[in-house]
């Protein structure tokens, strides 16, 4: 029984399967996973859904229902170290549990140390993750494990888990709470039952004088606009700090470029976000001024990937640091969005007639190809000819940043094209 001082949202966390809202279609009567429970032949598994769609309550209650030794790992926190004491324990006792939480966290060395203990049923091993197991777990641990798919909470379902929180609710039963909106609740819960309940404890709170409280639209929305940063500030400070990253890279800075690294390591921030940004600023921000940057970052993605924490923070500072102190450049990112945006402005303009492919005799009775010079038969491997459709022709998409590397470029692309494109 959860601490009265404790969120709704864990006050109010079932402890049997009749108990759970949502999620029928696998703990309903009758169904495969409550039959595997009731029989006490639970495989091990994969339980994969949105947050607050009820992972971490199944594998409780799973614990719960067969009476078992259950020992918890966050994927976060823990290492090939905890998981092969884990193993250690498990071996002394029978039908052991141990529910990883973010799975998809471990690398795959962390998931490798469970593969002998799972294979031999020295454990079973209830892996939760947001994200799709066929990528972001390994295959020889996946084959080992029933992947169950957990489904979003609908509206009727969100709204039965309100009105039984009001009634069965050791704080919120003795007060007269009533519903009279649940659209906002519903909305800015996004089908996560953890953060609808938190949510209508937080509006609840805020009308701590009010009697009756009538819980509307507008009320929510209030509440949650003064006190966004209470109810939600993991997610907040998230944002922030990954914003305050990218722009000391961006602004050449590897001092706070490091530091903000430092700030998301140590919230257990993960490693492939954190080497996924990397690797978008590398072609966005830096481009062609340097082009060792992208294949620094993506070595980087891959590497973070083998490796995982707390080694895989080295290559990321290292990453981070080559970036932050590289040249920079916009003008890839800005070429490809002026193109969009002429073939938005200007629709699906002909290919010109050379330089259509012509694979058949009708096409080249029709001129496909006819009059395109391959650029290799002439002087510099170059032919200065139009491959713009007519109607943009000369127009100037990419224009070379000012840095060494692309004004390198600039004067080449003025030898090739004289004053065609304006270099």
């Amino acid at each position: 029984m959860a601490s009265i001082l404790a969120p709704l949202a864990e006050r109010l966390r079932p402890e049997s399967l009749d108990q759970l809202v949502g999620q029928k279609h696998l703990t309903g009567k009758g169904s495969i996973l409550r039959t595997a429970i009731e029989q006490g032949k639970l495989p091990s598994m994969i339980l994969w859904g949105p947050p607050g769609t009820g992972k971490t309550t199944i594998a409780n209650i799973i614990a719960h229902t067969l009476q078992s030794p259950f020992y918890t790992l966050s994927a976060i926190s823990s290492g090939v170290k905890e998981v092969r004491e884990v193993i250690e324990e498990a071996k002394k006792q029978e039908k052991v549990i141990l529910f990883i939480d973010e799975i998809h966290r471990f690398n795959k060395g962390q998931q490798d140390a469970l593969l002998g203990a799972v294979e031999k049923g020295i454990l079973t091993l209830i892996g939760a993750t947001t994200e799709n197991p066929s990528f972001e777990v390994n295959s020889a641990l996946l084959s080992r494990c029933q992947v169950y798919v957990l489904k979003p909470l609908g509206k009727d379902e969100l709204t039965e888990l309100m009105q039984s929180a009001l009634k069965k609710d050791s704080r919120l039963r003795k007060r007269d709470i009533r519903l009279k909106e649940t659209e906002a609740l519903i909305n800015i819960s996004g089908g996560d039952a953890r953060k609808l309940l938190n949510l209508l404890e937080l509006v609840s709170d805020a009308g701590a004088n009010a009697d009756p409280l009538i819980i509307t639209d507008e009320l929510v929305m209030e509440t949650a606009q003064q006190r966004i940063a209470l109810y939600d500030k993991k997610g907040e400070q998230h944002y922030d700090i990954i914003s305050a990253f990218i722009k000391s890279m961006r602004g050449s800075d590897p001092n706070a470029a490091v530091y903000w690294l430092a700030r998301m390591i140590e919230g257990g921030e993960d490693v492939k976000f954190i080497a996924r940004r990397m690797l978008i600023l590398a072609s966005e921000d830096i481009g062609n001024a340097n082009p060792n940057a992208l294949l620094l970052a993506n070595a980087t993605f891959d590497a973070v990937n083998k490796i995982g924490y707390p080694e895989s923070r080295i290559l990321l500072s290292q990453c981070a640091i080559y970036l932050a102190s590289s040249a920079k450049s916009n003008a890839s990112y800005m070429a490809i969005d002026e193109a969009l945006g002429t073939v938005k402005q200007t629709g699906d303009l002909s290919v010109p007639l050379h330089i259509r492919n012509a694979p058949t005799q009708l096409m080249k009775n029709m001129d496909y190809s006819r009059g395109y010079e391959y650029s290799h038969s002439y002087e510099n491997n170059f032919s200065p000819q139009e491959y713009l459709p007519e109607e943009i022709k000369g127009k100037t998409f990419y224009d070379p940043g000012k840095n060494v590397r692309e004004e390198e470029l600039r004067k080449h692309l003025r030898n090739l094209w004289d004053k065609k494109y304006g270099y």
